[in-house]
């Protein structure tokens, strides 16, 4: 059950002012998803270029950052508009999902775990797929095919939102509420003070998973940044000698490998508050003010990939400036894009 709003509130939550801040910064987060993740979908969907493995996959992230804006982020605006306007809480925020036969939770709950899941997997298997290209260009064509792509896509979603709703499944003593701490839906552990221990092992599934990928994710990154390093000074070492025939990982693979790199760096750091805070609050913990900042800087993290390739991928950010000057075509001078960029920025139509 949610604690009273006076007993429990953040330090971005007590006052009027702190509440609208709050409510803006959720607003202004719904649109930088949306519009980031939209942009990132129309260039990778819409682009010949980008219908590749590595395409699919960036397609995959998008679709499960979108998620978290259209439906994790809205309903905690609904929340705390509904608060600020009527001085009460929403009904359903003073029960959990096992009070009631249906609590908005019971969605948003595993939508925002599912999503982080398969945003998880999804940079583990861009990793896999960008170090087979940097590590052994001549098995990249044979080994990442878009068939083998689309079925481990089809199985990350699967399998993460399998894991997200488990806890519910195995054990009646989790249940999903919204958070007067962290100002979202999250799984709730028994009655107050009692943290029985088939519950706790079960959550404990998520950051144990979570960091095994990542650890793996990490590691998988170093040697591929280090094949690159050696990549680099061999290239130096022997140019213009006799090893012509040699097979070397392209520019354009070297660069995708350092963009899925900075991918990791950039969700490893969002996602650790998470795994810090389940397990404090497992071993019986509040940490209120932490769980707020910790869930929403995880939240934040779906804004960020369409940034990165902004900044990192070249391709990326010619055909993401060509979509826009395609759609403003109508209201101004037309701009003819350099040969090279409208070959491959070609649009689908």
């Amino acid at each position: 059950m949610m604690p009273d709003q006076t007993e429990l509130c953040t330090v971005c939550c007590c006052t009027l002012a702190n509440k609208v801040l709050m409510v803006l910064f959720m607003v202004l987060l719904i649109l930088a998803i949306l519009f980031g993740n939209l942009v990132t979908l129309a260039v990778v969907l819409g682009t010949k270029h980008f219908h590749t493995p590595q395409g699919y996959l960036k397609a995959s992230l998008a679709v499960a950052d979108l998620a978290v804006g259209a439906f994790v982020v809205p309903l905690s605006v609904y929340a705390e508009v509904y608060l600020m306007a009527t001085d009460s809480a929403p009904e359903w925020t003073s029960y959990n999902s096992r009070s009631v036969r249906f609590h908005p939770c019971n969605v948003i709950g595993p939508v925002f775990a599912g999503c982080t899941l398969v945003s998880i997997t999804t940079i583990f298997l861009l990793t896999i797929e960008r170090s087979i290209a940097v590590l052994r260009p001549l098995h990249k064509d044979s080994v990442i095919t878009r068939r083998r792509t689309r079925i481990l896509v089809v199985l990350s979603w699967a399998g993460s939102f399998s894991l997200a709703v488990s806890p519910m499944v195995f054990s009646s003593e989790i249940a999903l509420e919204y958070n007067s701490c962290s100002r979202m839906c999250n799984y709730a552990l028994g009655a107050v003070g009692e943290f029985p221990s088939p519950a706790w092992n079960i959550l404990l599934l998520f950051p144990a998973f979570d960091f095994t990928l990542l650890g793996a994710t990490v590691v998988i990154n170093v040697v591929s940044l280090s094949g690159i390093r050696q990549h680099s000074k061999r290239r130096k070492r022997l140019a213009e000698s006799e090893r012509h025939g040699v097979t070397k990982p392209t520019f354009s693979d070297i660069k995708a490998a350092k963009t899925i790199g900075t991918l990791t760096v950039a969700f490893t750091s969002s996602f650790t508050p998470i795994a810090v805070f389940v397990v404090g609050n497992v071993l019986g913990n509040e940490w209120c003010d932490f769980s707020f900042f910790a869930f929403w800087i995880l939240a934040s993290n779906s804004c960020w990939n369409v940034i990165i390739y902004s900044v990192r991928d070249q391709k990326f950010r010619r055909c993401a400036h060509k979509l826009f000057v395609k759609g403003s075509k109508s209201s101004g001078t037309k701009r003819t894009p350099p040969g090279g960029q409208e070959r491959e920025c070609s649009f689908n139509t």
